[in-house]
């Protein structure tokens, strides 16, 4: 079993990082690989809503690390997004990231459970974590809890390794989604599968 974790910081060593390290280092402990994905400094283009990657799965802006995130959430069992908290929310390149991630692609990952975590200085992260768990309350992706909503303070990766309840947090959501990836598959072994779902019915209240 594998966990994607994307970092959606600007930092790839800083508070985001700092947290995502955590639920990582507990994800081993209890038998779960992951593999950690920087979006990076580069600017992230926007989705445009062209619908190509329902023909292709693929995206077709090739200038950031998009693709490649879609290739290893096809083959990771589950997915977590780190995000420091900018005026309340996530980063916006995160944001146009996922939204290019996500966009006509809720067959391959449903199922997948998925959390997202944050980390502000002070305030504004129960805001940005509410933004990002919207995202897989579209996809069939079981959002995965923790003891808490799933954020640390600080402003240095310093200050987040102060911060016990934060990091204890932290662990929690690992340990939850590595018992929901191993009932997943004891599920799987036992001749359970996945839902199969009703043709999409959309409507936009017009008719």
């Amino acid at each position: 079993m594998k966990v994607l974790l994307i970092n959606g910081s600007p930092h790839p060593k800083g508070c985001t990082y700092t947290a995502l390290q955590e639920v990582a280092g507990q994800l081993q402990k209890e038998g779960v690989e992951s593999v950690l994905l920087q979006i990076g400094t580069r600017p992230v283009q926007d989705c445009i809503a062209c619908g190509k990657c329902a023909e292709t799965g693929l995206c077709v802006f090739k200038d950031d690390a998009v693709n490649e995130a879609i290739g290893l959430l096809k083959e990771c069992d589950g997915l977590v997004v780190g995000s420091p908290v900018y005026y309340g929310g996530p980063t916006g390149s995160l944001c146009a990231f996922l939204d290019r991630l996500c966009f006509r692609k809720a067959a391959p990952y449903a199922g997948k459970p998925a959390a997202c975590v944050v980390s502000c200085r002070r305030g504004g992260a129960t805001a940005a974590f509410e933004r990002l768990n919207q995202f897989f309350g579209m996809l069939n992706m079981p959002i995965v809890t923790s003891q808490y909503w799933n954020m640390v303070h600080g402003n240095t990766p310093e200050q987040v390794l102060q911060d016990a309840e934060g990091l204890q947090t932290m662990r929690t959501l690992a340990k939850n989604m590595a018992w929901l990836l191993k009932c997943i598959e004891a599920g799987r072994k036992a001749g359970i599968e996945k839902p199969v779902y009703e043709p999409w019915t959309p409507t936009n209240f017009i008719r």
